[in-house]
Order: C-alpha cells, then sequence, then structure tokens
C-alpha cells in the first residue's frame, strides 16, 4: 500500500452486532456496531514516514508494517493525515502530550474501537480465527524473528489482510480507567506471538506511551451509510 492508492483500500464494512467478551473480569456485552471504513491493510513504514516524516521502526522496510509506535504516536498519526485531507482532527492532546481524548463527531482518521476491530476481523465467521493460521498470519511459528510485508497472508472473507499475526492493533478504547487509568487495547497478536495469542478475541492493553517492535496500528473512519 502506498500513501497515494489508500482511498482505494479503504473497506466498507455495514452495521451489526457483536458479543464481546473479558476473561479477566469474565464479563461479556454486546456492541452495536455503525458503519465505518477500515483500511484493507496496517499502516506500512512508507506511508507513516509520508504522513510524520520520520519512520521509527526497529528493522526499516518500506512494505513493512510500522512499529514501535505507541498509542499516542498513532493517534498523531492519524491527525496529521486528517488534516493533510482536510478533514477534522479525531483526537485532542492533554497538555503534558501524555494522553488524548476523542472527537467523537470527528469523521477523521482514526484508530477503529475495539468491537470495530473485532468485527472486522471476524468478517461474520464464528471461531477463533478466520482461516487457517499458517494461511492469514505471521507469527513465531513461520516469520523467522520479525514482520513482514503487509497483505502477503490471505485475507479475510472482508478483504482484510494481517488482522491477526504480523504486529499488533493498537486500538481507540480505554481498557478500564477505573484499575489501568489511561491503558488503551492492542489486538490481534503478533509476529513473535505463539499460535495461542493470535485470536479474534485476544486483548492485550497498556499504557499510550507503551511502544515495542511487534505492535503498530490500521486506520478507520467513520460513516453515514445505513
Amino acid at each position: 500500500m502506498d500513501f497515494e492508492s489508500l482511498s482505494q483500500h479503504m473497506i466498507p464494512v455495514s452495521s451489526g452486532t457483536i458479543v464481546m467478551r473479558d476473561d479477566r473480569l469474565r464479563e461479556s456485552w454486546t456492541v452495536a456496531i455503525k458503519p465505518f471504513l477500515i483500511c484493507r491493510y496496517q499502516v506500512t513504514q512508507s506511508f507513516y514516514a509520508k504522513v510524520m516524516g520520520v519512520s521509527p521502526s526497529s528493522i526499516a522496510a518500506e512494505d513493512q508494517p510500522v512499529e514501535t509506535v505507541s498509542w499516542l504516536d498513532a493517534a498523531r498519526f492519524c491527525n496529521r493525515f486528517s488534516a493533510m485531507v482536510k478533514l477534522p482532527d479525531r483526537y485532542v492532546f492533554s497538555s503534558d502530550g501524555q494522553d488524548a481524548t476523542v472527537v467523537a463527531t470527528s469523521d477523521g482518521f482514526r484508530l477503529p474501537s475495539e468491537a470495530e476491530w473485532e468485527f472486522a476481523c471476524r468478517a461474520g465467521t464464528k471461531g477463533p480465527r478466520y482461516g487457517p493460521i499458517g494461511d492469514i498470519a505471521w507469527y513465531r511459528e513461520n516469520s523467522e524473528g520479525g514482520s513482514k510485508a503487509v497483505g502477503t497472508k490471505r485475507p479475510n472473507d472482508w478483504g482484510l489482510h494481517d488482522m491477526l499475526g504480523n504486529v499488533w492493533e493498537w486500538c481507540e478504547d480505554v481498557y478500564d480507567p477505573a484499575v489501568y487509568g489511561a491503558y488503551r487495547i492492542f489486538r490481534g497478536g503478533g509476529w513473535a506471538d505463539h499460535e495461542r495469542s493470535c485470536l479474534a478475541t485476544n486483548r492485550r492493553r497498556s499504557h499510550p506511551t507503551f511502544a515495542i517492535e511487534d505492535l503498530g496500528f490500521r486506520i478507520a473512519r467513520s460513516c453515514s451509510w445505513s
């Protein structure tokens, strides 16, 4: 994916519902999904560099997913890219730059919500994965110790690549503010993870400043069709 061709890679997802589960709390809840757009690919290093002017990834490769990016880095990318295409900011940053709030009415580029992410990952399937793991994901047993070019594994039924494996993906949501404060959620598993971690339901969280070499993101947008 390159910067100029992004529009053709934003996949429309229709409304629906999904049942979410937190194994730590042993709770389930149902989320109504509104129509949205989500990118076919994880944000690549070349795309990130064209927007932000830098490439923070631990191993440089233009067509591989950007990694070693914090949630705050991903939110800043969304705001800056939105400004480049004359869309409003999605995120308003705190005075110390260590957190941000969401402008819910903005239709600028953003991170998917956790429920949107899982809904898109599943693409109508019900099992733990949308296909055999070796066909759909780069993970510990086949990654040879690093991320791979985006889109080189089979997509799900909605045309989305690397929803499992390659790099974990930041989501927009705060995890549990009463217990974890500003911690944000990331999903999907990465190249360093065993098969048991690359599941549509697997949830992890960390501080919005956290960055590591198997954690990246993909972008989404709200939209209004029914």
